[in-house]
């Protein structure tokens, strides 16, 4: 063993203060987000108020009314079942469009034949808004879950579906006759190759969907619902409590927030395939 090998290593003032400046910056970047955070919120609020006090309470609630009406309606359990109803119907909508539209759209996007018989129909009733066939899905279904499940869904599907073919079709050809030219049948080029680098626009086309699901909610529970956040927001505005809309209305807002952050954390393992959340 020689001097050089027993010698302990010494470090240099400049690899100790580029040590520190990483240790802080470790500190500060989360710090920094949530100061920003609550920063941001704070001017929200305070433009929420001032908006308040030009208008009136017949217009505008205030934050603390807003407040006092989220606590009335959660004490009574109004508020807590009108959650649970929409985020039922919303999750259950959103997650069958996405089951059935993520195949279709492979489908689509691989096969030439199945996109030109399928194409005419998903470009139609794509541009046809849910709200159209509200009362035809209360006609056929009632007015029941159902109807409210299928039109979540039919506001869903769509936008997966588009998102995957787009994915599909991308796949680089080099390796699709790479993995041929290796003897690969379809059906393993569409396992192997296809799904893997469809993946990022598939999560992508659920993000959107679930956006569009919350959209549809409003519309279907206000038509035909006794619980939900849609039928509450009616609900207030017809006995005139402006407070108890702008709770349904922040509420459902959060929830959006909440159920995006929730898909984001539930695709992080799929980073290795490209998703960027």
């Amino acid at each position: 063993m020689t001097l050089a090998e027993t010698k302990p290593a010494t470090t240099t003032p400049a690899t100790d203060k580029a040590r520190r400046r990483g240790q802080q910056s470790k500190l500060t970047g989360p710090l920094r987000r949530a100061g920003l955070f609550v920063v941001s919120i704070a001017l929200g609020l305070l433009v929420w108020q001032l908006l308040a006090s030009h208008f009136g309470p017949a217009l505008v609630a205030s934050p603390s009314e807003t407040w006092h009406g989220a606590v009335d309606l959660w004490s009574d359990g109004t508020l807590w079942q009108s959650i649970w109803a929409s985020s039922r119907r919303i999750f259950i909508g959103w997650a069958l469009g996405v089951v059935v539209g993520a195949p279709l759209g492979l489908l689509m996007g691989r096969i030439t034949i199945v996109r030109e018989l399928l194409d005419p129909y998903i470009e139609f009733f794509r541009f046809i808004p849910p709200i159209a066939f509200v009362t035809l899905a209360i006609i056929w279904l009632g007015i029941g879950e159902s109807s409210k499940i299928v039109l979540i869904f039919y506001t869903s599907v769509f936008v997966v579906v588009i998102n995957t073919i787009s994915g599909a079709v991308s796949t680089d050809e080099t390796k699709l006759r790479a993995a041929a030219s290796l003897g690969a049948s379809k059906v393993q080029i569409l396992r192997t190759i296809v799904l893997p680098s469809t993946i990022p626009h598939i999560v992508t086309g659920a993000r959107l969907a679930m956006g569009n699901s919350f959209l549809t909610i409003v519309s279907a529970e206000i038509v035909a619902a006794q619980e939900g956040l849609g039928a509450l927001i009616w609900t207030s505005r017809n006995y005139g409590h402006i407070d108890w809309v702008f709770v349904g209305i922040i509420v459902l807002g959060a929830l959006g927030f909440l159920f995006d952050r929730v898909l984001r954390l539930c695709v992080r393992p799929l980073r290795r395939y490209g998703v960027k959340v």
